[in-house]
């Protein structure tokens, strides 16, 4: 770590992106002694931004421009360029850095290279908040010293910023850290190494900016890419797409089931969890105890079992973990009845496969409300249970065309031109008993800044429908 801060000190790095992620690497680079450049595709207020994003920090080294001209400007002096996850590979900034043949790395990645405590990583197409909230709270309840974060929201740079604020050099206020990772940071890793890497499920995703599946299945394979063979790859069984993707591991695998019986891992046994290792079968607790809804939260459950267990928790604590932990908000998020009606806020149901999860989570009627900015997905996997379930749905957004095409013949459907529209229609197909599910299957960005601006819009369209009787 102390060879990376002397390597870095002085040196001229560009930072593409400005939200989040960019941010917290040019303040991480800043405060290493970098001289930064942070660029984004937006004009930014250059005197505000740097007040609101990096207060207190020395900001003599620090410089703020657009892409454009950033681009332009790119030199020989020029150490490193940071993107953002947002930043797609194809970005021009991108290819000339590379084609002058400057290094061109994530915040992830960069924020690795400082840390000297062992990863914990969790990627997959869905579940992956879930999975590290759940992996954090088992280790907290064991008593661990831990930092959560990575594309769950808190950049991994706060973790490498806060150890040095907090600590010398010899020490860090973390024992590890359990990041979400994205296939877009992956995208941009070298030698990034979590001790534990866990994929959850591979399904199709971002074909808007993938080329192919095939191209997504690899971004997402690179968590293994540095492992070696006392590491840990928790995998699940369920997915045959998982098996497939998983054939060249270095590290020791450790598998988890809802379906199958597992000579090691973890498994349910007739409604009760189940670890085995080494020749050892230990009941973990009842499946009922689980106070998540869905079949695809249990399985969230037992892969965060899975990588407690092999950082040696006690069942107590994955037991009183599991026992008090609550859903994420926007993530089947029971937001309130009105009129009779339940209403669920699950906007951080971005893709398809996330929108299936989430119906196959309820037996009742229900009107969905669909659509945003089309990610390349295939609604025609929802005809099943949109027939099994829904009543009617309710369109919106980019996508809007799309789904009528892929689900019109199955349920009836109406347009709306605005999400507080769609809540309306909505209302006004439900009845007493009815649920109104808000689970997208699409990003918010044509429409909203994210999918939590998206799901805090949601509630309070409803909270005002409730208000007005």
């Amino acid at each position: 770590m102390r060879e990376l801060r002397d390597d870095i000190a002085g040196k001229h790095v560009v930072v593409l992106g400005m939200g989040k992620s960019g941010i917290a690497a040019a303040r991480l680079l800043l405060a290493q002694g970098a001289t930064v450049t942070a660029a984004d595709d937006r004009e930014l207020d250059v005197r505000q931004f740097v007040s609101t994003r990096f207060p207190g920090l020395n900001v003599d080294r620090l410089r703020i421009d657009t892409a454009a001209r950033c681009m332009r400007a790119l030199h020989d002096d020029v150490h490193l360029l940071v993107v953002s996850p947002g930043i797609p590979e194809h970005h021009e900034m991108v290819a000339a850095a590379q084609a002058q043949g400057i290094p061109v790395i994530g915040e992830l990645e960069l924020a690795s290279r400082f840390l000297a405590v062992p990863i914990i990583a969790v990627t997959g197409t869905n579940g992956k908040s879930t999975t590290v909230r759940l992996i954090g709270e088992m280790l907290k309840a064991d008593g661990r010293r831990i930092f959560v974060g990575g594309n769950l929201g808190i950049p991994l740079s706060e973790a490498v910023l806060a150890s040095f604020h907090q600590a010398s050099d010899s020490a860090c206020p973390f024992e590890m850290v359990v990041v979400e990772v994205s296939s877009f940071q992956l995208d941009t890793t070298a030698t990034f190494h979590p001790v534990v890497a866990v994929l959850l499920n591979v399904t199709p995703d971002h074909l808007d900016r993938y080329a192919s599946f095939e191209a997504y299945q690899a971004a997402k394979q690179k968590i293994f890419a540095n492992q070696i063979p006392s590491d840990a790859a928790v995998l699940n069984a369920d997915d045959p797409r998982v098996s497939a993707l998983t054939t060249s591991i270095r590290a020791q695998r450790i598998l988890f089931s809802m379906t199958q019986a597992l000579p090691r891992g973890v498994c349910v046994d007739g409604g009760t969890i189940v670890a085995r290792f080494e020749a050892e079968t230990r009941p973990i607790m009842d499946v009922r105890e689980i106070p998540l809804r869905g079949r695809h939260n249990c399985s969230n459950v037992l892969a965060a079992m899975a990588v407690a267990l092999q950082c040696r928790c006690s069942v107590d604590a994955i037991q009183r973990a599991v026992r008090g932990f609550a859903a994420a908000e926007h993530a089947l998020e029971s937001v309130r009845v009105v009129r009779g009606v339940q209403y669920i806020n699950d906007s951080k149901g971005t893709n398809v496969d996330a929108t299936l999860r989430a119906l196959e989570s309820f037996e009742r009627s229900l009107v969905l409300i669909l659509g945003g900015k089309d990610k390349g997905g295939d609604f025609r996997q929802l005809r099943e249970v949109v027939h099994q379930r829904a009543k009617g749905l309710v369109v919106l957004g980019e996508a809007a065309e799309r789904i009528v095409e892929a689900l019109g013949s199955v349920v009836p459907i109406q347009r709306a031109a605005t999400l507080s529209e769609a809540v309306e229609l909505a209302a006004r197909l439900a009845v007493a008993g009815d649920i109104v599910l808000f689970s997208p299957g699409c990003a918010s960005f044509d429409m909203f800044e994210n999918y939590e601006d998206r799901g805090r819009r949601f509630k309070q369209i409803v909270h005002a429908l409730a208000e007005t009787g």
